[in-house]
Formats: C-alpha cells, sequence, structure tokens
C-alpha cells in the first residue's frame, strides 16, 4: 500500500543463495496478496450480511487496491531485483511507477476514509451516522480515493515533474557499466518527495490518528457507563426489549471493529512508515541512502498488501465466518445465527440519551 519513491537499485547485486532465498519470500508475498484479497473480496460478494456494512465497501475497495498491486506492480519490481536488470523498456517502467505510486496511495485513502466511517459509526448517534454516511457521499469518497492518487502518481510522473533537477543523476543509475544491466529508476527531487509523502501518507496519518483516538476515547467511555450499570444493578420490568438488545449488540460490533480496524491501520504503518521516513530524507542527504535498504523498506510496504486480509480473519467474527463458509464450500456449521434468535430477559437504561441494555441473571 504505499508509494514507490526512489527505488534505487542495488550496485552489489545478490549471490545465488540469496537470490533463492529472495525468490522462494517474494513468492509467498505475491500468493498471499492475490489469495487473500481476493478471499476478502468473494466474502463480502457473498454474504448478504457483510454488504449490509457500509465500511466494507470501503474494505472490498482496499482489496481490490492491494489485489492489483500484487498483480501488476509486485512481480516485475521481484524479476528486476532477482535478475538485477530491467528488461521491459524505459516507458513501461514509467507506467509500473506510476500503478505503484497510484495503486499504494489508493490502499492508504481508503483506510483514512474506512477510520472516519468508523469515527460517525462510534462517535456520532446513529441518525448522524445515516445522514453522513449516504450513498452518494460513499460513491464520491471511494472515487476520491482512485482519482486524488492519479495528480501524484501518472500526472507527474509522465511529465518528469519528479526529475527536475536531477536527470543526470538519474542517468547515471539507470545504466552499471560494470555488469552491463538497467534499472527502472524512480527518484524525486525535494519538491515532489515532499508534497506526494504529505498528500499519500502523512495527511492521511494524522486525520486516522485523529478519528482512532477519538474511537479510543468513546470506547472506554462505554464501557465505564456498563461498568456503572452493572454495579448499580438497574431495575427491571421483565418484558423483552429486542431493539434495544440490538442496539446494544451493535454499539459492542461497531467497538470491535474499531479496535481491529486501529489494529490493520498499525501494521499499515509500521510497514510503510520507514519508507516514508527515508523518502522525504533521502533528497536532503543527497540521496545516499542505500539501494538494499531502499529495496527492504519498500517490500516490507509490499507485505502490507496481503497482510489485512489475514487480520480480517483473526480478528473480524463475520469475515471469519464468512472466508470459513468459502473455505469449506459453504458448510452449515459455519452459517451466521440470528443475532435476535434468543431471548435473554434484560432491562434497559438511559444515560445520556443512551440507552443501555443489562442481562437479568435469574
Amino acid at each position: 500500500m504505499e508509494e514507490l519513491d526512489v527505488n534505487v537499485s542495488s550496485s552489489e547485486g545478490f549471490g545465488i543463495a540469496e537470490k533463492i532465498v529472495l525468490l522462494t519470500f517474494i513468492s509467498a508475498v505475491i500468493l498471499m496478496a492475490i489469495l487473500g484479497n481476493l478471499l476478502v473480496m468473494v466474502a463480502v460478494c457473498r454474504d448478504r450480511q457483510l454488504r449490509k456494512i457500509k465500511t466494507n465497501y470501503f474494505i472490498v475497495s482496499l482489496a481490490f487496491a492491494d489485489l492489483l498491486v500484487s498483480v501488476l506492480v509486485m512481480p516485475f519490481g521481484a524479476i528486476e531485483l532477482v535478475q538485477d536488470n530491467w528488461i521491459y523498456g524505459e516507458m513501461f517502467c514509467l507506467v509500473r511507477t506510476s500503478l505503484d505510486v497510484l495503486l499504494t496511495t489508493a490502499s492508504i485513502l481508503h483506510l483514512c476514509c474506512i477510520s472516519l466511517d468508523r469515527y460517525y459509526a462510534i462517535c456520532c448517534q446513529p441518525l448522524v451516522y445515516r445522514n453522513k454516511m449516504t450513498p452518494l457521499r460513499i460513491a464520491v469518497m471511494l472515487g476520491g480515493c482512485w482519482v486524488i492518487p492519479t495528480f501524484i502518481s501518472f500526472l507527474p510522473i509522465m511529465q518528469g515533474w519528479n526529475s527536475i533537477g536531477i536527470i543526470d543523476l538519474i542517468q547515471q543509475r539507470q545504466f552499471n557499466k560494470a555488469s552491463n544491466s538497467t534499472y527502472c529508476i524512480f527518484m524525486v527531487n525535494k519538491p515532489y518527495a515532499i508534497t506526494c509523502s504529505v498528500v499519500a501518507f502523512y495527511i492521511p496519518f494524522f486525520l486516522m490518528v485523529l478519528a482512532y483516538y477519538r474511537i479510543y476515547v468513546t470506547a472506554r467511555e462505554h464501557a465505564r457507563q456498563i461498568r456503572v450499570l452493572q454495579r448499580a444493578g438497574a431495575p427491571t420490568d421483565g418484558r423483552q426489549h429486542h431493539p434495544d438488545q440490538h442496539s446494544t449488540h451493535r454499539m459492542k460490533t461497531e467497538t470491535k471493529a474499531a479496535k481491529t480496524l486501529c489494529i490493520i491501520m498499525g501494521c499499515f504503518c509500521l510497514c510503510w512508515a520507514p519508507f516514508f521516513i527515508t523518502n522525504i530524507v533521502d533528497p536532503f542527504i543527497n540521496y545516499t541512502v542505500p539501494g538494499k535498504l531502499w529495496t527492504a523498506f519498500l517490500w516490507l510496504g509490499y507485505i502490507n498488501s496481503g497482510l489485512n486480509p489475514f487480520l480480517y480473519a483473526f480478528l473480524n467474527k463475520s469475515f471469519r465466518r464468512a472466508f470459513l463458509i468459502i473455505l469449506c464450500c459453504g458448510d452449515e456449521r459455519y452459517r451466521r445465527p440470528s443475532i435476535l434468535g434468543q431471548t435473554v430477559p434484560c432491562s434497559t437504561t438511559t444515560i445520556n440519551g443512551s440507552t443501555h441494555v443489562l442481562r437479568v441473571n435469574s
């Protein structure tokens, strides 16, 4: 998921043993990303309950972006890395680099939209959420996730704006006379490095931190209120309150989903922060960051494209159930039970305008 800047090839190259290990590792990453993201997309398409959750539209679009990274970007980078040579020409180098920047930038924008969606769902009243996250607004946000990256990928790269002032250095590194090898070099000048990194990583990251901080505070307040209710022992009327029970279930579900998405965002930042910190620093230290370090940071970011589906599987019960249904060919044991199918004696009380439900232990 994020952007491919200054991908300087390592002039030292790799030995035979290193290439075998690299090829095995890279193949596993690519296969994991393709199968995992396909599984996410199929799960949402086949599971009617998952389709009802607005957040999952962003998750499917995110999975599609990661799938394209694993199909259109990773294989060519892997071939160049193992062969220590770029054999597809200068124009395709520009196209591949533009796709890399476009698709990986789209990933973090999707995560930013997901964090905003979770903020409105958990920190606001349900009516506010429905008014904010309308189908039209979701469509606009999804469109923005794909259109905005074009302004820092295809447009400047094809126009050569990223190479203004450093063309001689790029040409010098594109060809290795000692090994007679050509490389797909993507180096950026200072204005492009700052602008691209701020738009593609730092601004969305800042918005996500704010959103998830508010979600964390709200979740703690919900937990505190529930503990107060449980200690106080609210009076009961012995009647069933299915809508309130469903509301409490929804609050717990949304909070768990927020924690899952926080972990997903954290993994994303751990994978891409080294790259983007280096991306801004390198032009100011005369492009002295070693090529192998660039390669390591770049593939650390690529790993994130195959990581999200496994985070969904292990941390989200709805996705886990959908995955099991697909992998077990629709086994009925994993079908979703009705949330309101069981009647549990409960009582209700209200705090700050929010209704909370307590089970009545017989």
